[in-house]
Order: C-alpha cells, then sequence, then structure tokens
C-alpha cells in the first residue's frame, strides 16, 4: 500500500511512513539510516523485543545498507528519545521494546526471548522503603521461563 506526500509528490509506503511518524514524534530527523531502522521497529504497526544483532540481520536482510555500530547509536538515540525501553536481562543481554509503557515480561532462558507478560494479571502490592534522600525511578519485572521437562 502507498502513502502520498502531497507536498514534494514523492510515494512512500506505509512502512515507511510510520517510520517517519515515529521519528518525528520525538523530533529526530529521519535519516536513511533511522528509517530503515523503524520501518523493521514499527512498520507493521506492531510492538516487538529486539537485540541489535536481531534488528541488524532484519534490516541486512531487506539491503539497507546499515552497520552493526550504527544499530547501537541509533538504538541508544531511540532510547534516549524515549521511543524504546531499554530492557537488560542480565548484564551481557539487552532488548529493546517498542512498547514504553510500565509492562511485566517473560525472558524465555531456553531461546533467549523476551515477551510481553499479561500486565492485568500482575499484582505489587507493597515495595520496600527506600533510603533516605532516594526515590524510586523504575521497577522492572521480569520473570523468567523455562520450558518444563516432561
Amino acid at each position: 500500500m502507498l502513502y502520498e506526500i502531497k507536498e514534494s509528490r514523492a510515494v512512500i509506503s506505509i512502512k515507511t511512513k510510520r517510520a517517519i511518524d515515529w521519528l518525528s514524534s520525538a523530533y529526530l530527523r529521519p535519516t536513511r539510516q533511522r528509517i530503515a531502522l523503524a520501518e523493521v521497529l514499527v512498520g507493521d504497526d506492531n510492538h516487538r523485543h529486539v537485540t541489535a544483532e536481531s534488528l541488524f540481520d532484519s534490516v541486512k536482510s531487506t539491503g539497507d545498507p546499515v552497520s552493526l555500530a550504527t544499530v547501537y547509536n541509533t538504538l541508544a538515540a531511540f532510547c534516549d528519545a524515549g521511543l524504546l525501553q531499554e530492557v537488560t536481562v542480565d548484564g551481557s543481554r539487552s532488548y529493546f521494546d517498542t512498547n514504553t509503557h510500565d509492562h511485566p515480561h517473560f525472558y524465555w532462558e531456553d531461546t533467549h526471548t523476551l515477551t510481553d507478560a499479561p500486565a492485568h494479571q500482575l499484582r505489587i502490592t507493597q515495595l520496600p522503603e527506600v533510603p533516605e534522600g532516594a526515590e524510586i525511578g523504575s521497577v522492572d519485572v521480569i520473570i523468567r521461563l523455562r520450558r518444563k521437562t516432561v
């Protein structure tokens, strides 16, 4: 499906329009590399969890020339702009989530994948008192799962 931008008379895909709108919502300049990454992240209008490496592979498969260093730098810029949420599973593995609202996650240990957990089923009734002079910045809930062995 194509979308026509009247000002320039250029015809772009809905996927590209979503990517440009997403970038523009955070006042980020829509460079070629940012658009290529954003199309994979939000072009189909679905939320996803990616690693830098999986995003690099996805963009590479579309034929867009983007380096892994550019992917890392752009993911950091997207997080800084509030477009992505970084979810650190352990000290060496980070995922980037297009859903920036507070919600819990399932981490599947056998496949190393991150999925959304149903937030409406989570009940946190009390948090510990924080030390004097501190405040809670966020509470991250990551539930680690593994397949049952029969």
